[in-house]
């Protein structure tokens, strides 16, 4: 179903794609994505929850990897990212009025595309924004979940001597000043991809270049920086996330998985929010960068290791 996604060269579809679009209930369309297992024996369905700019092609090989091991796969463009509908008529703004709008996309999700069409048990896989987003969900997914993989959850800006809930509050003035849509960081996306040299998500330079070239062969994909009301729903959201009251609430078993050179979120407060979860591991991989899924194979496999030992398959998903 080459037509639903955007091919470039050293990017190739996962085999048994298929997938579309839906309408939320306030009317924004969806883009989705389903992958078939193509190994036996059938293990589920891992819902693959992506970070912020991320779209359904930069996780192909992820897709394989976990088609090869028997489950299938049901993923989606987060709202006002990917090939989903934007919410502002500057396209290249990162926006979102609440994390809660995400979740709400995501309970629909479950609800009109992987219940009815997707073979269960049900795991999560989630990378960074995607993480926070399953954390927020966490409390409603405790029936249909089995367990949850959270890779480098965006809880906290590394170095930054300001808490979430300052950075929330400074960002909820500007709203209320009406300034909610203005870039809060690094502006429109340039036509030049950030060199490899610089970059601060990955040491791989041919999984950097490939992911790259979808943004250039496909720039409508793609998104500038996250706008002020967009850091302030990300803000919020880790705070809600990060109350003792809601952590005592998440009843799926979950597998946080820290990058131990991530220069995007901060490692420690990744390692505390492990340490608080009643049913949680960590698995800190060293020198791994932020996207550890994008990552070198030496970081890589590392992850997709832990995945094997800790999401087994189980006779009833047979």
């Amino acid at each position: 179903m080459t037509d639903l996604y955007y091919l470039t060269e050293g990017n190739p579809p996962p085999q048994n794609a298929a997938g579309g679009f839906f309408t939320t209930r306030d009317g924004r369309k969806i883009r989705y994505g389903v992958f078939a297992a193509v190994a036996r024996p059938l293990q589920g369905t891992v819902v693959l929850l992506t970070g912020r700019n991320e779209c359904i092609e930069k996780y192909f090989e992820t897709i394989r990897d976990l088609a090869d091991r028997g489950f299938g796969v049901a993923t989606l463009d987060w709202r006002g990212q990917g090939d989903s509908s934007r919410l502002l008529r500057d396209r290249q703004r990162g926006y979102v009025r609440s994390f809660r709008d995400y979740t709400r996309d995501l309970e629909q999700f479950f609800e009109e595309i992987v219940l009815p069409d997707c073979r269960g048990p049900y795991y999560i896989l989630a990378h960074s924004t995607g993480a926070v987003i399953a954390l927020l969900a966490s409390p409603s997914m405790a029936n249909r979940v089995r367990r949850m993989v959270l890779i480098a959850p965006f809880l906290a800006v590394p170095d930054l001597r300001v808490s979430m809930a300052t950075i929330r509050r400074v960002c909820a003035v500007f709203c209320a000043l009406g300034l909610g849509r203005l870039y809060a960081a690094w502006g429109p996306r340039s036509k030049l991809p950030t060199p490899f040299e610089m970059n601060k998500v990955t040491s791989d330079p041919e999984r950097y270049r490939r992911n790259t070239d979808i943004y250039r062969a496909w720039p409508h994909l793609g998104l500038g920086g996250p706008t002020i009301r967009w850091l302030k729903a990300a803000a919020a959201a880790a705070e809600a996330v990060s109350d003792p009251d809601f952590i005592a609430r998440i009843q799926v078993p979950t597998l946080i998985v820290g990058a131990g050179a991530d220069q995007v979120v901060s490692t420690k407060a990744v390692e505390s929010y492990a340490r608080r979860l009643r049913v949680g591991s960590l698995l800190m991989i060293d020198g791994a960068h932020h996207e550890i899924l994008q990552e070198r194979d030496l970081f890589r496999e590392q992850l997709l290791a832990a995945f094997d030992a800790f999401v087994p398959g189980t006779g009833d998903a047979a």
